[in-house]
């Protein structure tokens, strides 16, 4: 029988990454993702839903998150469902349903602190002055 544990999903960051390191040295980002879902309803009210979502990603990625990445700021995210079970110190079983991330997208073209465009911008033919090139 086939198995598939994939994800894709777009949404806004619903509070800023918060940035931790493994003792090994392994970043990990942890962050929570808001997807609206609209729809009419058989009586053609539009109707809203929002599916919030927890979100690990882990290594150089991880970083780059937490560098670009704040509360609102729109995401791609491709990656695994992991599911988690735990009991608390007064004994209550708990479990958690979260997203492993294992890729991203920036959408939106602005940085974290609103410095600019987050990718390099297209320069032009006659943005370049001929006597910098060195070859």
């Amino acid at each position: 029988m086939a198995k598939l544990n994939k994800v894709f999903l777009m949404g806004n960051l619903t509070r800023d990454p918060e940035l931790r390191y493994t003792p090994s040295g392994t970043a990990i980002a942890s962050f929570g993702i808001a997807i609206n879902r609209t729809w009419s309803g058989p009586d053609g009210e539009k109707k809203e839903e929002v599916c919030y979502v927890d979100i690990n990603m882990f290594g150089r990625r991880a970083e780059v998150i937490n560098e670009y990445f704040s509360k609102g700021n729109p995401i791609f995210i491709e990656g695994r469902l992991q599911f988690q079970q735990w009991e608390t110190k007064d004994g209550q079983k708990r479990n958690a349903l979260r997203v492993v991330a294992e890729d991203f997208q920036f959408i939106g073209g602005k940085t974290k602190k609103d410095e600019g465009p987050s990718f390099p911008e297209a320069v032009g033919p006659n943005d370049v002055n001929e006597e910098e090139i060195p070859f």
